[in-house]
């Protein structure tokens, strides 16, 4: 049977599409909420980090009431890299609303979850957004849409989707882009009457899998999913089917998602979404059932990573200035903590060192919990970021990613040059109003450090989204980084003198004043080898002067690297140390004797 009560619907776009705006939208038109409760835009954006990047990364549940009916709604992230919570929350949805740009289209994360929207049977509603762009052709994007469904292989019978044009900035829903509308209400009313309610077994046993993990320092882990069948009580005793065993535990508090917040019930039916509290060793994936009628859900699976970076305690001369988290058993426990939430992330001690091998989905889903453990207090050290690579029938495969680039037409030329020399294959190129539009085939570890080469050909013009496409057999050598690198050969503080010595040959990454060691990386060399420099060489202080010698000196500014750029940077032989307050470059090897012993042994 299904419950008329209820919508639970997620919210699915390629990256600022206009999720989490369309969102406020709903929020700011529900009537339920004071001005002060809605300050501010992407009002679900509570994380530091997702405001500051503008991104979605934690999927986010709240719940409207309209029409006499309760409608949940999941927003889920719009980047590649957060694949793994987007397939965890479609479980709980049985409709999805697909957010597609009216002047840019269907993009590579578009057909990503709508995939994997359609792999879980939601029902799809298109939403064609920004059609007050001035470059807007909102009904060709209808037909794009279209031929994407198709592309996907959907039934003839579902290719009859509905769909509606909306402006979340400036909250309308409109059937006809020529008349603006004044309300969203029309979009509430498509999802009322298309997204059927939650097919539920109400009079079975309980039933319900796991998908969301929170956690709260008073009450511990929170177990967050959908009842499946059954109903759950405050005060019940379950039965909880892990990957190994099955425990049975208590369930304390009990919630259901109430607007922006939850609240705290004594019961809930099938089909509701509900958090549970008292269930210490739940994880995701996990089926809670009654204890009389052990029946176990699949276990959610999500696609396997795609890179690897290690991960090892921060050793340089410096440790231990910045930061409150230093040991490896410091980092261990937080990465095992991480392990709990994070579905897409694998974590392998490397036998022998205090290191770990940590793999997620790409660059950013990697640097987003760099950045999270930096704010913590940790200290810690990166390795370059490596694909993973894999051999399926004596053939070894490595990842490839559809690279699409939007760029003015007079650039296209570099950038298909600098994607060539990384292996990558054109696959299309259109024109969409000002802007070439790009598609490439490019194995995954030719993205490394392409975005920064990217933006710095087009004078910053580029814009650039990349999705996971499938293994192919390996691809021959891709060029490395051109230019070598300057190092340090002392410690202390970089000073003035010693840095206008080496700036007409070199790019520096450090100003004076900055504190360096021995091994530190301080520049980036014009030519393609490394060169051990002095850069807190100071002037000798003597009796004799000529005319002219106590010249002005000039620095340019040092290039700033964030932790992406650091990430891409970095050779084999290279570290990116991250404190709370630093990123600096160095070598694995500190020392410059060690550097050349361990170079005449691979020699």
């Amino acid at each position: 049977m299904r419950r008329d009560d209820v919508r639970n619907i997620a919210i699915i776009a390629h990256v600022d599409h206009g999720k989490t705006t369309l969102v406020d939208c709903l929020l700011r038109q529900s009537g339920e909420f004071r001005e002060s409760q809605l300050r501010g835009d992407c009002i679900l954006d509570s994380n530091e980090l997702e405001r500051e990047r503008g991104i979605t990364i934690l999927a986010k549940n709240i719940a409207l009431p309209y029409a006499g009916r309760k409608i949940n709604i999941i927003d889920t992230p719009g980047h590649a890299d957060f694949g793994g919570e987007v397939e965890r929350v479609l479980r709980m949805a049985d409709g999805a609303l697909v957010l597609v740009d009216a002047a840019e289209g269907p993009m590579p994360q578009t057909r990503f979850v709508l995939s994997k929207a359609l792999e879980c049977k939601l029902k799809p509603i298109v939403v064609v957004n920004k059609i007050d762009r001035p470059e807007a052709r909102p009904h060709e994007v209808v037909d794009e849409v279209l031929d994407l469904f198709i592309d996907l292989g959907i039934d003839d019978e579902e290719l009859d989707f509905p769909y509606i044009f909306a402006s979340a900035r400036d909250g309308f829903a409109t059937e006809d882009p020529e008349v603006p509308g004044d309300s969203i209400h029309p979009l509430l009313d498509l999802v009322v009457e298309h997204i059927p309610g939650p097919e539920v077994e109400a009079e079975e046993p309980l039933q319900m899998l796991v998908t969301t993990l929170d956690w709260s320092e008073y009450v511990g882990r929170i177990a967050v999913g959908r009842i499946m069948a059954g109903s759950i009580t405050r005060g019940q005793q379950v039965a909880m089917i892990g990957r190994d065993a099955t425990r049975q535990e208590k369930i304390t508090q009990l919630y259901v998602f109430d607007k922006l917040g939850r609240a705290e019930v004594d019961t809930a039916s099938a089909g509701d979404i509900v958090a549970l509290v008292g269930l210490e060793k739940v994880e995701i994936g996990d089926t809670i059932c009654d204890v009389e009628a052990e029946r176990p859900l699949p276990r959610l699976d999500v696609d396997p990573p795609t890179i690897e970076m290690v991960f090892r305690t921060n050793t340089s001369p410096l440790v231990g200035r910045e930061g409150k988290y230093v040991t490896s058993r410091n980092l261990r426990d937080r990465l095992i903590k991480e392990l709990e939430r994070n579905v897409a992330l694998r974590v392998a001690p490397i036998e022998g060192t205090e290191s770990f091998a940590v793999s997620g989905r790409g660059l950013l889903h990697l640097s987003v919990l760099i950045e999270t453990m930096r704010r913590e207090g940790y200290e810690l050290a990166i390795g370059k970021p490596r694909v993973i690579t894999r051999v399926r029938d004596g053939v070894h495969e490595e990842p490839f990613e559809t690279l699409v680039v939007e760029v003015p037409p007079e650039q296209t030329g570099p950038v298909m040059e600098l994607v060539g020399a990384r292996r990558g294959q054109t696959i299309d190129v259109t024109t969409r109003g000002n802007f070439t539009h790009l598609v490439f085939s490019i194995p995954a570890r030719g993205l490394i450090g392409l975005r920064t080469r990217l933006l710095n050909a087009t004078q910053g013009q580029a814009i650039i989204h990349h999705r996971f496409e499938s293994y192919r057999p390996l691809e021959g050598e891709i060029e490395q980084r051109a230019n070598g690198v300057l190092v340090s050969m002392t410690g202390g503080k970089a000073v003035a003198f010693g840095l206008d010595g080496l700036q007409d040959r070199a790019e520096l990454f450090v100003g004076p004043g900055d504190e360096i060691y021995e091994g530190m990386i301080v520049g980036e060399n014009s030519r393609g080898n490394d060169m051990v420099v002095n850069p807190s060489k100071e002037k000798k202080l003597t009796n004799m002067r000529a005319s002219g010698s106590d010249r002005n000196i000039l620095l340019k500014p040092p290039r700033q690297l964030t932790l992406e750029t650091a990430l891409e940077y970095i050779a084999e032989d290279e570290l990116a140390e991250v404190t709370p307050t630093k990123i600096r470059l160095r070598k694995i090897l500190l020392s410059e004797a060690d550097r050349r012993r361990e170079g005449r042994r691979r020699a």
